[in-house]
């Protein structure tokens, strides 16, 4: 195994999902974190999956629709998003908002974002 690496998310490669969304990935062996830039006016995509997902909210203010809910996160605060639940965020106000998505297990369907680590995992 390769020594252990630290790395920044303005430093990784960043995947641009649509207009005013964009993502950056970090795995473990079981777990995986998404970091994700949602922009002022940035259309909303609702959505669900089978992967149970935690949402923190690094800066700026994310609101929520996860089923019937709609909460309003800030800087500090989190959210779970249970499995196969429909649910989307979008950036309030006038800042470009951050949230950290943690997903475990890892989903193979976002491998292409944490390639730069293989090295790690060799």
């Amino acid at each position: 195994m390769s020594s252990t690496r630290a790395y920044n998310w303005t430093d990784m490669p960043r995947e641009q999902v649509r207009p005013g969304v964009s993502r950056s990935g970090f795995r473990g062996d079981g777990a995986l974190m998404v970091m994700n830039w949602l922009e002022p006016g940035m259309e909303k995509k609702p959505h669900s999956h089978p992967f149970e997902q935690l949402a923190y909210v690094v800066q700026g203010r994310v609101r929520f629709e996860i089923g019937d809910d709609i909460v309003e996160v800030g800087p500090g605060e989190v959210v779970r998003i249970p499995p196969d639940v429909v649910h989307c965020g979008e950036a309030i106000g006038d800042e470009v908002a951050m949230n950290l998505d943690v997903f475990a297990p890892a989903r193979a369907d976002y491998d292409h974002l944490t390639s730069y680590q293989d090295e790690d995992f060799n």
